[in-house]
């Protein structure tokens, strides 16, 4: 299953990282979320039909859109 690591420079606390991940669980095909607000790092593990363009979409959507390129695990 994929896995994408974000850099989401508006987390500052907790309660941003279950914001990101209430919203991107509830996209069909996202797995799992995991955050980090000391590294500002949103790991998403998802399959289709979610995708990365989907994922930063929705971050966009609620405030919080990633910077940078992202890693992809596969």
């Amino acid at each position: 299953m994929p896995s994408l690591k974000l850099y989401v420079p508006n987390i500052s606390c907790q309660h941003c990282i279950r914001t990101i991940t209430r919203e991107l669980s509830a996209l069909s095909g996202v797995a799992s979320v995991n955050g980090d607000p000391g590294t500002k790092m949103v790991t998403v593990e998802f399959q289709p039909p979610a995708s990365e363009k989907e994922i930063r979409n929705t971050l966009i959507e609620i405030g919080y859109p990633a910077e940078g390129a992202a890693a992809v695990e596969r």
